[in-house]
C-alpha cells in the first residue's frame, strides 16, 4: 500500500480544489463576511436611491444648468459605485488580514501548507463570490434607481444587463485587488488606506495640475481605468483597455502578496 508523507500538499491540502473548497467553507463561517454583504447591499440601495433623486430633480428645478435629461439607470448604478466599492474591497481583504488579526493563518497554512496554492484558493474564492455579489448588486440599484427616475430614466435591456456584468467584473477584480494587498500589507486598516489612495487620492492628486503627462498617468490607476471600463469610454482608450490594465492590478498585487508570503513567516 502506497502511504503519502503527512508533510506533502496533497495529503493535507487535497490540491488546488480541495483548497478552493476550504477557503469556501471558510469565508462562510466568518461573521464579518456576512455583515459587509449586508453593508454593501445597502450602500446600493441607498447610494442609487440618492443619485436617482438627484437625476430627476436636477432636470425639475429652476436652474436649466444643471439638466440632464434622459439618462440610462446603468449611468446611475455605475456612480453608485464610487461609495459600495468599499464594501467588496473590505470582502476582500478580510479574507485574508483577518487571519493575520486571529492567528487562524497558522492553521490555514497547516491545511494547505503551499503558500501560493492557498493565496491562488483565496483568489478563486474572492473573484467567484465578488463577482456574484456584484450581479447582486447591480440588480439592487437598477430597482432602486429606475422607480425614481421615473420619466427621467430609460432601462435598455441589453445596455442595463452589460451595465450589470461589467458591475460584476470590476467588482470582482477589485476583490482579487485587496486580496493580494492584504496578504502583502497583513493589516486591515493599513490595506483599506492604501487602496484608498491607489484608487482615488493618487489618481486626483495626479488629474489637478492639468498636466497632459500626469493625466496619463493617473489613467493608468486601477479605479480610473475600471471607470473607463464601466463607462464604455473612448477616450484616452477603449474599455477593453481600461478592463486589462485593472485585471493587471489585481495579478500585480496577487504576485505582490505571494513574495511577501515566500518571505515572511505567518
Amino acid at each position: 500500500m502506497t502511504t503519502i508523507s503527512p508533510t506533502r500538499p496533497a495529503a493535507r491540502g487535497g490540491g488546488l480544489a480541495g483548497a478552493v473548497a476550504a477557503e469556501w467553507t471558510r469565508l462562510w463561517s466568518v461573521r464579518a463576511t456576512w455583515w459587509t454583504l449586508l453593508a454593501g447591499i445597502l450602500l446600493m440601495a441607498a447610494t442609487s436611491a440618492q443619485l436617482a433623486i438627484y437625476a430627476a430633480n436636477a432636470n425639475t428645478n429652476d436652474d436649466p444648468a444643471d439638466d440632464r435629461g434622459v439618462v440610462t439607470v446603468g449611468s446611475v448604478l455605475v456612480g453608485a459605485l464610487d461609495l459600495t466599492q468599499y464594501a467588496v474591497l473590505a470582502l476582500g481583504l478580510l479574507a485574508v488580514t483577518s487571519e493575520y488579526a486571529t492567528g487562524t493563518i497558522r492553521t490555514t497554512l497547516q491545511g494547505t501548507p503551499s503558500r501560493g496554492r492557498m493565496l491562488l484558493a483565496k483568489a478563486v474564492v474572492s473573484g467567484a463570490v465578488t463577482f456574484g455579489f456584484g450581479l447582486l448588486l447591480g440588480v439592487v440599484g437598477v430597482i432602486a434607481a429606475a422607480p425614481l427616475l421615473g420619466e427621467w430614466g430609460r432601462v435598455p435591456p441589453a445596455g442595463t444587463v452589460g451595465d450589470v456584468l461589467a458591475t460584476a467584473t470590476y467588482l470582482a477584480l477589485l476583490g482579487v485587488l485587496a486580496l493580494g494587498l492584504g496578504a502583502a500589507l497583513r493589516s486591515a486598516v493599513l490595506t483599506l488606506t492604501v487602496l484608498f489612495a491607489v484608487l482615488m487620492i493618487v489618481p486626483l492628486s495626479l488629474r489637478e495640475p492639468d498636466i497632459t503627462v500626469l493625466t496619463r498617468i493617473s489613467d493608468a490607476f486601477p479605479g480610473v481605468a475600471g471607470g473607463h471600463f464601466l463607462a464604455g469610454e473612448t477616450d484616452p482608450y477603449p474599455p477593453v483597455v481600461g478592463l486589462a490594465l485593472l485585471a493587471g492590478w489585481a495579478v500585480a498585487a496577487l504576485a505582490l502578496g505571494r513574495a511577501a508570503l515566500r518571505r515572511r513567516d505567518a
